[in-house]
């Protein structure tokens, strides 16, 4: 059984000490192929340099490039160049993460439009999918993308968290959505229960967001998350779609492959 992560952190300082050790747990797991998320041009390019120091193979490691909605401030006439040159390298699959997010307003909300606007642009020339962050902006966000949806090749939402409105609000954009260990955690996650349900085969994708979004079904539990845990996630969403573990890594790493155009993994492949 493969897996494949479409976002984890793994520039985050938690993972600073021992990146190659968390890589092999995820590989041990079936976590096969992980996309490494971008979320500031500096990151991003750090993303891009581990993703070439930690994968020999070229099979394995990926990432996005993009300016986080958060970091929307700091967007400014050089920044399209410089996210330019970084979505022209080969291991960088998608644009973002971009998006907007009302709920921490960490960037005036202009300024989150605009650096989303400019991404989605790049994105569309460049022919490339998005990979986008939305909190508590699910409309203003659609009515952004539909000025540019016809242009891309395809978007994910990823770490959906919103209501049954927002997810069909998606699907009827034709999105794809990344689901995180949210849906196990029994104080917040439950109202995603009978939503995954309603994401059809090929627009449905698995997402750890480590060490973020720890799955509070493991026990004992870990202090930070892992890619390795991504099968919690797995499980999860498995019990509440009425499919089996199995059925459900198999469309989800189809539609990953599909969507970041990752090649076929070689199971002799060097980590």
């Amino acid at each position: 059984m493969q897996l494949i992560d479409i976002g984890v952190n793994l520039t985050h300082a938690s993972f600073a000490r021992h990146p190659e050790e968390v890589l092999e747990r995820a590989y041990r797991a079936g976590v096969c192929q992980l996309v490494l998320t971008g979320t500031s041009l500096a990151g991003s390019a750090e993303s891009l340099a581990m993703c070439r120091r930690l994968d020999e193979s070229g099979q394995r490691l990926f990432c996005t490039a993009g300016v986080h909605p958060h970091d929307a401030r700091d967007w400014n006439t050089a920044s399209a160049g410089e996210l330019r040159g970084l979505l022209d390298e080969a291991e960088v699959r998608a644009v973002g993460e971009c998006g907007l997010d009302f709920n921490r307003d960490f960037s005036p909300r202009p300024a989150q439009e605009k650096a989303l606007e400019a991404q989605l642009a790049l994105a569309a020339e460049l022919r490339l999918p998005v990979f986008l962050h939305e909190r508590e902006a699910d409309q203003r966000l659609r009515e952004i993308l539909r000025d540019y949806r016809d242009h891309l090749p395809a978007a994910v939402v990823h770490c959906f968290t919103a209501d049954r409105r927002a997810l069909f609000g998606y699907l009827d954009l034709d999105l794809h959505i990344g689901i995180t260990g949210w849906i196990c955690d029994e104080r917040r996650g439950t109202h995603l229960y009978p939503l995954v349900r309603e994401i059809p085969r090929g627009r449905l994708m698995l997402e750890s967001d480590a060490p973020y979004l720890l799955p509070r079904t493991l026990r004992p539990r870990p202090k930070y998350n892992e890619p390795a845990f991504l099968t919690e996630v797995l499980h999860e969403v498995a019990r509440h779609r009425g499919e089996s573990p199995e059925q459900l890594a198999e469309h989800t790493t189809a539609c990953a492959r599909a969507f970041f155009a990752l090649p076929a993994i070689d199971p002799g492949a060097g980590s």
